[in-house]
């Protein structure tokens, strides 16, 4: 029997706390019966994760090179409405990313200055866990979190699942919005959702992701934090590090040295 996108849709919505908290037990059960040596498997993958240092982005106030790269390396497009805008890395005050930090004194430092964010690519993503179709998936052998655009049907689930405010919608066709086309990255279309992907084209290719090469003041390290060889767990090693929301149990993989 076939159904409209509109009941699918509805069919969706009604069933989205249900499937959610089947998975939790699930994976809950999965984890107690996992042997030893599937739990040391596991740990040996590769998770990738970010260590974005603020005080050497603050060396160079108003600078954005590193998000127009990874808009141009991306075909993001550039659209002046603002509830229309499309951000795969972008930047918000202190204040706004670590609300729930409470240091009065940091705050005074630092509460109008501007911090780097993108997708967390968590441990535990919950934009995963309410895509009704499988667009949106964490990769075994890295954990990037990524999208196949093709498989997305604008439900919008994973918007309101993200606490990060990391995916944007196109609410309009974003090719006319593209200043320099990138003939070797797809495009995407109206009415679906997009989202910082690690570069994981450019990982193929053992380049680091574009925000990481192109940062004048190398701000951004990237790698493997379960090497610890690593440089990113070298800067995690070596002091205090602070990430977002991480009371909520997503595991976000974005680390930031204040």
């Amino acid at each position: 029997m076939k159904i409209t996108r509109k009941q699918f849709l509805k069919l969706g919505a009604g069933s989205l706390v249900a499937l959610s908290g089947a998975t939790a037990v699930a994976e809950r059960a999965a984890g107690d019966r996992a042997s030893p040596e599937k739990s040391n498997a596991a740990s040996a993958r590769r998770q990738y994760a970010m260590v974005i240092d603020t005080r050497k982005c603050l060396q160079r106030p108003g600078c954005t090179q590193c998000m127009e790269a990874c808009h141009q390396a991306h075909n993001v497009p550039y659209i002046n409405n603002p509830d229309h805008k499309i951000d795969w890395i972008w930047k918000a005050p202190f204040q706004n990313v670590f609300e729930s930090y409470d240091s009065p004194y940091i705050q005074i430092t630092l509460k109008n200055e501007p911090v780097l964010v993108l997708c967390n690519h968590c441990d535990k993503p919950p934009c995963v866990r309410v895509c009704p179709t499988g667009a949106t998936w964490k990769r075994k052998e890295d954990g990037i979190v990524t999208m196949d655009w093709h498989r997305c049907i604008g439900c919008k689930y994973c918007i309101v699942a993200c606490p990060y405010g990391a995916r944007s919608f196109n609410f309009t066709d974003p090719r006319p919005y593209i200043k320099h086309l990138n003939p070797n990255f797809p495009t995407r279309h109206e009415g679906v959702v997009e989202k910082c992907d690690f570069c994981a084209e450019r990982l193929a290719g053992d380049k680091p992701p574009v925000c990481v090469e192109t940062c004048p003041v190398k701000a951004i390290t990237f790698g493997d934090v379960n090497d610890p060889s690593s440089d990113v767990r070298k800067l995690l090693g070596a002091g205090l590090t602070l990430r977002r929301r991480p009371q909520l149990g997503t595991g976000p993989n974005i680390y930031y040295i204040v």
